[in-house]
């Protein structure tokens, strides 16, 4: 993904708000990582940097709707993104080894924050990890790919997998502990 750092060194003590609504980032990372969503309604990130003294404060919200493949039948789900996010960065020292990649860099004298980073990290975090059309979705059927949610196919229902045959009769008694 395309690195974009935004310079952050001359930002007041009462900080300062960013608003970031290119699309191009989320169309990149898309296919970058091989991501089905179309944008329903544009993503759109305001943040505010607040410099602190060993590091940066990022404080902001990301919103928007997307449609994305339902985990059960791939039907096209609305998602709603509304995702506010609260994280601090330290800054590396001048001449300090960085062990880890960081959202803040130093560049002479210069304080950057990689924008792009930090906005596709909220973004994956803010995604359902299985989004469903709705709660009672059936899915599709493991023999023929018939939608069940549309009615049942002619599949037989009682096409088990036998190495589990041991397991059928098995019945679970759930104790009290108290």
């Amino acid at each position: 993904m395309t690195e974009r750092w935004l310079d952050i060194t001359d930002v007041q003590a009462q900080g300062r708000e960013f608003v970031f609504d290119d699309q191009e980032l989320w169309a990149e990372g898309a296919g970058e990582f091989d991501m089905e969503f179309a944008t329903q309604t544009p993503l759109s990130a305001t943040f505010t940097v607040t410099p602190e003294t060993d590091g940066a404060l990022v404080r902001g919200r990301l919103t928007g709707m997307l449609s994305v493949p339902c985990d059960r039948c791939t039907a096209p789900t609305e998602v709603k993104i509304d995702q506010r996010f609260d994280l601090f960065e330290q800054v590396p020292k001048h001449g300090e080894e960085v062990l880890e990649p960081s959202l803040v860099r130093r560049r002479g004298h210069r304080l950057e924050l990689d924008v792009n980073g930090l906005l596709w990290e909220e973004f994956v975090l803010a995604l359902p990890v299985k989004p469903l059309c709705s709660e009672n979705c059936k899915g599709l059927c493991p023999e023929c790919g018939q939608d069940l949610n549309a009615g049942g196919c002619g599949c037989s229902e009682k096409q088990l997998d036998p190495r589990m045959a041991a397991l059928r009769g098995l019945t679970i008694v759930k104790k009290d502990h108290s």
